[in-house]
């Protein structure tokens, strides 16, 4: 067998679901009008609308950081701040191309536990400074699920909202996975994002089962404006704009992407549940979607690694997270907890 075949180190390391690739297929037929001007992409953003029950402004990009980058960039101007948890991977993984793509707007760190903002800690960093000299804090960044997993509720989310009324802060939420917040939290999409406050969605497609391409969401259309300009100056309009869209459509069509995330999501709970009843293993963070975050004995982690498992330490030492994706299979959680079990013999 492959080795790296179902690793647990990351939902990017999926292949394309048959749904999205048979769509792409479709598209493939014949010729069709570039830079968006097509049907396929028509009928993903209307499908979007539909999804979200609003009339929202809708824009792909190719990955997440350009998604985060580029929307982050609309809501703010250079002179201003955006504030997120210490975690966030705007923060942690996207080599300052917030910043750059904003022209300076500063990132401003608040803790919380589970990876997750309060409404109080916002407040408190509001209020820190007011003068001049400071970045003005105008947009509030939350990530759904968090980097570490877990998932804001909708009471929290409100509360975050009030937060931002109050100070007319604007919110954004990075939507890595989000199709598995809405799978594990079973609320629709709108309960979760605009009613709750949320005035852009990065709604990511790659993690979901397609081989590239995110959805920028503006539930705030105002907010939107010469948006379009913004994408083509990054380097983020796609010519063939169609095989970004359509799967897409191929998702959001037949079901898929919820499909998807909650098999991940059960695959994920499996995994807890085999790890709990090992010695040895810690749960880190409280398992909500399809990230499962453990504490493992140093040796164990070599061994692991030594038998070319592919996971991500990088919360600490002993702290490992194994990821589950909509093609992951029992047969190889099997196989980790197997050798995750002889690791552990070995050690004691």
């Amino acid at each position: 067998m492959n080795n790296y075949l179902e690793q647990f180190a990351s939902d990017n390391n999926s292949g394309i679901c048959p749904e999205a690739l048979e769509y792409m297929i479709r598209a493939n037929k014949g010729s069709a009008p570039a830079y968006g001007n097509d049907e396929w992409t028509q009928k993903a953003t209307d499908y979007f609308r539909e999804l979200f029950e609003i009339d929202c402004e809708v824009f792909f990009a190719f990955n997440g950081t350009a998604a985060n980058s580029l929307s982050l960039a609309a809501l703010c101007q250079s002179y201003h701040s955006v504030i997120c948890h210490e975690t966030a991977h705007i923060e942690t993984d996207e080599c300052g191309a917030p910043e750059f793509a904003s022209n300076g707007s500063k990132l401003l760190l608040a803790q919380g536990e589970n990876g997750k903002l309060t409404a109080q800690a916002v407040e408190a960093i509001v209020n820190k400074r007011t003068d001049i000299h400071y970045p003005k804090p105008k947009v509030i960044s939350i990530t759904q699920p968090t980097e570490l997993g877990t998932l804001y509720s909708i009471e929290e989310l409100v509360r975050i909202k009030e937060v931002a009324k109050k100070y007319n802060l604007k919110i954004h939420m990075d939507g890595a996975r989000f199709a598995n917040a809405v799978a594990a939290m079973n609320k629709s999409p709108a309960e979760i994002t605009w009613k709750a406050g949320v005035d852009v969605l990065c709604f990511c497609g790659t993690k979901n089962g397609m081989a590239l391409g995110e959805a920028i969401i503006f539930f705030n259309k105002s907010l939107a404006e010469d948006f379009d300009y913004r994408c083509k100056q990054a380097g983020q309009l796609a010519s063939k704009m169609r095989f970004i869209s359509a799967p897409w459509l191929g998702l959001l069509e037949t079901g898929a992407w919820l499909k998807n995330a909650r098999y991940a999501n059960q695959c994920a709970q499996y995994l807890e549940n085999k790890l709990l009843d090992i010695e040895g293993v810690e749960m880190m963070f409280p398992r909500e979607a399809n990230a499962v975050f453990v504490k493992l004995p140093e040796q164990v982690i070599h061994s692991l690694k030594a038998k070319h498992w592919l996971f991500y330490t990088f919360i600490g030492v002993g702290g490992v997270r194994f990821m589950c994706s909509w093609n992951t299979t029992q047969s190889r959680m099997d196989e980790l907890l197997d050798d995750i079990k002889a690791a552990i013999a070995q050690g004691t």
